[in-house]
């Protein structure tokens, strides 16, 4: 599905260029603002996801924010299909001008090129990394009626009914197949694969009792953790991270186990690093933006700006965290 939505129009900017380049000490290099023109129309924003999707949703409220900052609309394009891979040959095919910009995600970038022979494109040769926007936490739940409370008391379960546990998942290859298989893998059990087609279906059999647990990004979760119909039993960022206030980290009991999703800006090969620079700064205002925060708080997201290098460090340490969870899933390219 493809859709145009303009986010802001100039008449609705409330803070100038002049006051990002104010805002926070920030300065940008190495043209002077009397000689910098981007951005002097509007910018689109690829999201290779359908609207009203975790990265759309996420996607949308930061451009809102960045929109007004740079007093231009950032016009929200939807492109979705083959996992994300037609949002993103799209970006990676546009002009390095820097008015096409992509809402990249881990399943997009650091998955798809794992498991679809079709997809050519490499994230970290092919595109300009501006920044991360945000951290989309895993969380492991579990029937109500399941004798488990915590991680180890699942793993104990799970050992106790050699291959009678099972495990669901959206379907072969996704996020939540792949945390679950990586879980498996760390902590040494093993539970039946039960794919879906789909995360509200998965979640719903472990609701149903039809399937005992899944590991699934918080936003397909939490409003039924929240309404009692599933326990929540822990959350796959690190021990340090409180995405979800007193709810445990994973890696607490399972040391060095980590498997959140991502959410990134970023942009065509070969766009100035002035303008990657500029992206990258304005980004990191927009996220300390209350409305942006509360958006955020709503979907289970962790605000998460960083600099193209720190992206880049991050994307390198994801994608080979993926290769291993496909590894351990015996999965192979299609």
């Amino acid at each position: 599905m493809m859709q145009s939505i303009p986010l802001v129009t100039p008449a609705h900017a409330t803070v100038t260029r002049r006051q990002v380049l104010a805002f926070g000490g920030l300065a940008f290099s190495p043209l002077s603002f009397a000689q910098r023109t981007y951005p002097d129309h509007a910018v689109k924003v690829v999201v290779p996801n359908a609207p009203g999707s975790s990265v759309d949703t996420i996607g949308r409220v930061v451009c809102i924010e960045m929109a007004r900052l740079l007093a231009q609309p950032m016009v929200i394009d939807n492109r979705a299909g083959a996992a994300g891979a037609i949002g993103v040959e799209a970006v990676r095919n546009a002009p390095a001008d820097g008015y096409t910009v992509l809402i990249g995600s881990s399943s997009a970038l650091s998955v798809a090129p794992l498991l679809q022979k079709a997809v050519t494109y490499n994230a970290l040769r092919d595109f300009e990394l501006i920044s991360l926007m945000a951290l989309l936490p895993n969380v492991l739940v579990c029937n109500t009626q399941l004798p488990v409370q915590n991680l180890s008391q699942l793993i104990a379960y799970a050992k106790s009914k050699g291959n009678g546990s099972n495990m669901a998942s959206a379907g072969v290859g996704s996020v939540s197949h792949l945390a679950g298989m990586a879980l498996q893998s760390a902590a040494g059990f093993k539970s039946l694969h039960v794919p879906y087609k789909g995360g509200a279906q998965g979640v719903a059999s472990v609701v149903s009792g039809e399937t005992d647990w899944v590991l699934t990004p918080a936003p397909a979760a939490m409003s039924l953790v929240a309404a009692g119909r599933l326990r929540l039993l822990g959350h796959s960022m690190s021990p340090t991270s409180q995405p979800l206030g007193a709810v445990p980290s994973l890696g607490a009991s399972l040391p060095g186990f980590e498997f959140a999703s991502w959410i990134g800006l970023m942009a065509p090969k070969g766009v100035p690093a002035a303008v990657v620079e500029l992206l990258s700064k304005t980004m990191a205002v927009a996220l300390q933006r209350p409305e942006v925060q509360k958006a955020f708080e709503l979907n289970g997201a962790v605000s998460q700006a960083s600099s193209p290098d720190g992206f880049r460090t991050y994307l390198m340490r994801d994608i080979d965290l993926n290769r291993r969870a496909v590894a351990t899933a015996g999965l192979q390219p299609e």
